[in-house]
């Protein structure tokens, strides 16, 4: 085995990516291709009890169904998988009979050190190589880690990891926790380092790491096309050219870079993965990188407010993504400031008896600017544009509960916004409640549109038309009339919320009457 030895963990950590939906034909085609780039370790997935087993996944439940995606012949190569600690019963694994993977890999979080180890050591009792894979090695103090060290050096496990969960982990970090393990690790047992790419560091590290002249053998972990989840891994392509070049290693380039061509880029283009700064933002705070991702992708938060919810996150809350948590966070934090209603009474006046237009950003909302505008100016309506400015009629308000889109207009708009309590609310018409207006369907839960309708009912209004209300389309040209206004967002997230809204519509339907003034473009809805 060589000095520096590649484990590409495309399979597991890729597979957050596309919730491990490879396909059986990828997923073969994937291990061949690494065994043919002479990857010396390659892991095939995950082994789990916590799910059903399907062909088409890299999430396993018994050993022979990864047997049956390792290639006849193994040129040598080691095949492991992870077991995340709790989700698998020891006495479901096999002895070791080398006719599927080799090795395990062993994650668990500190609180779980003690009984993750005993699972240690009866997966090598029955013959498998184990990697001890600490996650949050950050976390651990130095006595911990030491401790961690000389049970492992009893153990004898395979190999032993630092571990950059959620890839914060500075040059000085890693080398002072490298030379702990360096001088306290027996000398057969491998040091592996896997990180993440969420501040960048993934590459320059891992080149470091090699760079220290140290007799112990060394994995370091990879990706193809450095997919994982948020900002992904250290990429496989670009660690081998390097290795090939300084340590004179053989691997095959271009049988990755078929992988990437011919299997990974659809991902990638259905799922984007890489840097960005909600991930920045995590890493930042030393939180799970689901978190930066689940802020992200409400759209209705600034850099700055999503920093503020990181601040204000328990420090034993960050290690371990808590959707539950994270939801009441973000609803406390856009529920908390102060309300304006003073113009409320006023308000119901200018509404009683009236028809209420409400105008969303749509592209229909352009394409049919003189119907809009014709309906918009009889006498019996009143026009609410959403979360923008609608040039082609001057409305009557502006209703508002992103932050973002409320920066983007100007004063002189004040005096006729109605905002929700989440945005400062100096100088406008009314600000309302933010808590009294999300629903209860999570795709739509604070969606603006949603939100208006709930307060126009709220309010006594009988009749709403809605314009611009067209769902979303895949392709993001198609969904704004304001092109400044598209976003990039995972597919299954537009579904939902096309879903989303479909079912809070018909909901709202039952005590106000509603019309679609122009067609919804991207959503079938029947209102009943």
């Amino acid at each position: 085995m060589n000095r520096i030895n590649i484990l590409d963990c495309t399979l597991r950590d890729g597979g957050y990516c596309n919730q491990w939906k490879f396909g059986f034909n990828n997923i073969k085609k994937i291990i061949s291709g690494l065994v043919e780039a002479n990857i010396d370790i390659i892991e095939c997935g995950f082994l789990t009890n916590k799910i059903s087993y399907r062909k088409d996944m890299s999430r396993f439940t018994d050993l022979d169904q990864i047997s049956n995606v390792i290639p006849t012949r193994r040129e040598g190569k080691l095949f492991v998988c992870m077991l995340n600690y709790g989700e698998y019963n020891v006495e479901d694994i096999p002895i070791y009979d080398g006719k599927s993977i080799d090795g395990i890999r062993v994650a668990f979080h500190k609180k779980d050190l003690s009984e993750a180890l005993k699972l240690c050591e009866n997966i090598q009792a029955k013959g498998y190589k184990v990697f001890v894979q600490p996650m949050l090695t950050l976390n651990y103090s130095d006595e911990e880690f030491l401790s961690l060290i000389k049970e492992c050096n009893r153990i004898g496990v395979y190999a032993f990891y630092i571990v950059d969960s959620f890839g914060v982990m500075k040059r000085k970090q890693l080398i002072r926790l490298f030379h702990m393990v360096e001088f306290n690790l027996n000398d057969n047992i491998l040091i592996g380092f896997h990180s993440h790419n969420n501040m960048q560091l993934a590459y320059s590290n891992a080149q470091h790491l090699v760079n220290i002249q140290t007799r112990k053998k060394l994995i370091i972990d990879s990706s193809v096309f450095g997919m994982g989840r948020g900002a992904g891994n250290l990429n496989t392509e670009l660690f081998v050219e390097y290795l090939n070049e300084y340590e004179n290693n053989n691997y095959n380039l271009k049988s990755l870079l078929s992988i990437i061509d011919e299997v990974l880029n659809k991902f990638y283009q259905e799922s984007y993965w890489g840097y960005s700064l909600p991930n920045y933002l995590s890493a930042s705070h030393n939180a799970h990188p689901n978190y930066a991702g689940y802020l992200d992708d409400k759209k209705t938060l600034t850099v700055e407010n999503m920093d503020e919810r990181f601040k204000l996150m328990d420090e034993d809350k960050k290690s371990v993504f808590d959707k539950q948590y994270i939801e009441e966070l973000y609803i406390q934090y856009m529920a908390s400031s102060q309300i304006y209603e003073e113009h409320l009474v006023e308000l119901k006046k200018k509404l009683y008896g009236k028809r209420v237009l409400i105008i969303a950003p749509g592209k229909s909302a352009e394409e049919e600017k003189k119907k809009i505008q014709m309906f918009a100016n009889q006498s019996d309506i009143v026009s609410i544009s959403v979360n923008f400015d609608y040039k082609n009629c001057d409305t009557d308000f502006i209703f508002l509960s992103n932050l973002r889109r409320f920066r983007e207009i100007d004063d002189s708009k004040l005096s006729k916004m109605i905002v929700t309590s989440n945005i400062p609310g100096k100088g406008v018409y009314l600000q309302t409640k933010y808590k009294n207006l999300i629903n209860d369907i999570e795709s739509v839960k604070d969606n603006a549109g949603m939100m208006l309708i709930k307060f126009l009912i709220s309010l006594g209004v009988n009749e709403i038309y809605l314009a611009g209300m067209d769902g979303y389309s895949h392709d993001i040209d198609d969904n704004y009339a304001e092109h400044n206004m598209a976003f990039v967002t995972k597919r299954a997230i537009l579904d939902a919320m096309n879903l989303g809204m479909c079912k809070v519509l018909n909901q709202y339907s039952k005590q106000v009457n509603i019309y679609f003034l122009t067609e919804p473009k991207f959503v079938n809805i029947n209102l009943t």
